[in-house]
């Protein structure tokens, strides 16, 4: 069926597109050094053209943003939630600023994950997820998530390996849930490169101005690099599912990174299609009573 925009004119509904470019097929086995983290698939062929894209495409996810929380009035539950993961430095700050900015912020729900509080430590660990889930009609952003529970807890051996092993099903009931109730979950691996995240922490020593973001832990982190990957590799495996399936996002190049995730975004709005809901009320004799009463 063709939707409409605005001035009527019918649209073509979007194929796969880049969906099915960045999917991680579910089950199969992740091995994120097959994956080039400068690669630009399926998109413009370099940064000038790339922020033009991004930039048309600010219209169209606003428009579609509006409508789909206009359809929540009506009762249509229906709602996105946008997952980030990544390395540091892969740009999940920098996704929220320079993607999430396209659209209307009083429509957005972002929630920053850090290490757990002593009282999210004494609930399950999808508790403090659950507590920030978008309503009918928003966009969620997690910048980090649920998922850290098995990253950093298996990279760390927080918890017991039999427990680590059973949240990977109880994350997937978690997001099939959601995707039952009406939210459209779009998980985002940022994938960036060993060398290109030694680049961007030296620019942030090289910057005064940027010495608030740097941590020298993040050094001692590198030191894990390797078992960071296999734990992102088990979690891509495991937990891309036709619910919610994860998408590897290269990372190296921000101006790839902003325009992908925004047109991943723009294809699962288009796919919703939301509809502005029909007045309840009379229109004609609304009119009239306008033109009459002065």
């Amino acid at each position: 069926m063709a939707e409409r925009d605005k001035a009527g004119q019918g649209r073509k509904k979007p194929g796969p597109g880049l969906r099915e470019a960045l999917r991680i097929p579910g089950g199969e086995r992740v091995r994120l050094s097959a994956y080039a983290a400068d690669a630009t698939p399926a998109g413009p062929r370099n940064k000038a053209e790339g922020l033009a894209a991004t930039a048309r495409m600010g219209e169209r996810l606003a428009g579609l943003q509006e409508r789909l929380y206009a359809a929540s009035t009506a009762g249509d539950r229906r709602r996105i939630l946008l997952v980030l993961q990544g390395m540091d430095t892969s740009g999940k700050g920098g996704t929220v600023k320079h993607v999430i900015g396209l659209f209307n912020p009083s429509g957005c729900r972002i929630q920053a994950f850090k290490a757990p509080t002593r009282e999210e430590l004494a609930h399950p660990f999808l508790w403090r997820v659950t507590k920030a889930l978008p309503r009918p009609g928003e966009i969620g952003i997690f910048d980090r998530s649920h998922y850290e529970d098995v990253l950093i807890a298996r990279v760390r051996e927080l918890v017991p390996r039999s427990r680590l092993d059973r949240r990977y099903d109880q994350i997937n009931d978690f997001e099939r849930s959601l995707a039952d109730d009406g939210v459209s979950v779009v998980k985002v691996f940022l994938h960036i490169s060993y060398e290109q995240q030694r680049r961007r922490l030296l620019a942030r020593l090289d910057n005064p101005d940027k010495h608030w973001k740097f941590n020298p832990g993040d050094i001692d982190e590198r030191g894990l690099w390797p078992a960071y990957q296999k734990a992102y590799e088990i979690a891509l495996e495991r937990c891309s599912t036709a619910d919610a399936p994860w998408y590897l996002v290269p990372a190296d190049r921000k101006w790839y990174r902003d325009w992908a995730v925004s047109t991943l975004l723009l294809e699962q709005l288009e796919a919703l299609d939301p509809r502005y809901p029909p007045g309840d009320f009379d229109v004609e004799e609304c009119r009239r009573r306008l033109l009459n009463d002065g």
